[in-house]
């Protein structure tokens, strides 16, 4: 009995410091998370047809999505809400960044694009490149995207893009620190904004 019991104590030990290097693990995963620039490293091309990388997102505070010129609804909405959050939350535009991701640069290349954000804001930068290039950029950014037939029959013919419409929220050093959901209240989303400057 008395040899059970020391087994038993045992394996409550073992486990228990097991628990211990676990918990310890995660929370520097996390922490790792936290810590590290959100995303991947990456060379496009932005919408004045200079190169732009990973480094445009460690500047300032920046909001930045994902999205394409011939959205219907999404895509337009987005840009329109976030300049002018942005212009109400950075007046003089000179504390926080906002960049608009084309997924779907066959039919977006760096100077149409600049010229569908520039009808609506000049406070968002477009970014665009290679087809390769922008897919990987997106995808290490947890981005989803898909293009979708407008006619299931001719699959090669006309095509909308399904995507993620969140605005990501990235400090100043890159780091994700929130989202601001499509279709969010109006001042949830200032105040989002307004933390991230602050922050």
């Amino acid at each position: 009995m008395r040899t059970l019991r020391i087994i038993l104590w045992a394996a409550v030990l073992v486990l228990g410091g097991v628990l211990a290097w676990l918990t310890l693990e995660v929370t520097q995963t996390r922490q790792a998370v936290v810590e590290e620039p959100f995303g991947v490293p990456f060379e496009l091309v932005a919408q004045n047809g200079e190169p732009i990388t990973e480094q445009a997102f460690r500047q300032k505070p920046t909001a930045l999505f994902f999205g394409f010129t011939h959205c219907p609804e999404v895509c337009p909405t987005t840009l329109y809400e976030l300049n002018g959050w942005m212009h109400q939350v950075d007046p003089d535009g000179t504390k926080l960044n906002g960049y608009f991701v084309t997924v779907d640069p066959e039919r977006d290349p760096p100077e149409l694009l600049g010229q569908y954000i520039s009808n609506v804001t000049d406070r968002i930068t477009g970014i665009s490149g290679p087809p390769e290039k922008v897919s990987e950029m997106a995808k290490g950014f947890k981005v989803y995207f898909k293009k979708v037939p407008l006619d299931e029959a001719q699959p090669e013919g006309d095509y909308t893009m399904d995507h993620t419409a969140s605005v990501f929220l990235l400090d100043a050093q890159g780091r994700f620190s929130g989202t601001i959901s499509y279709g969010e209240n109006p001042e949830t989303a200032v105040k989002k904004l307004e933390n991230l400057v602050n922050g």
